[in-house]
């Protein structure tokens, strides 16, 4: 299962919720859940243009984490 690790890098980066929809032309509330909600399944697409606003790879806003029933 993938994380979305967007809250640190926002916070990493002194940058706001408003500041990354405005720069990236994405909806606030979209932003927001990306933010307050690791789970969240945004689309590709959108992952590339808050990667391409914060100067960052898409890699580096998501992390793995395995499932406690997955096997590795």
């Amino acid at each position: 299962m993938f994380r979305l690790k967007v809250k640190d890098v926002l916070q990493d980066q002194g940058k706001t919720v408003g500041w990354v929809a405005r720069k990236a032309g994405l909806s606030h509330s979209v932003v927001r859940r990306m933010v307050k909600d690791p789970h969240y399944d945004p689309q590709s697409s959108t992952l590339m243009k808050v990667a391409k606003v914060l100067k960052c790879r898409v890699e580096d806003l998501m992390e793995y984490s395995p499932d406690e029933d997955e096997e590795i």
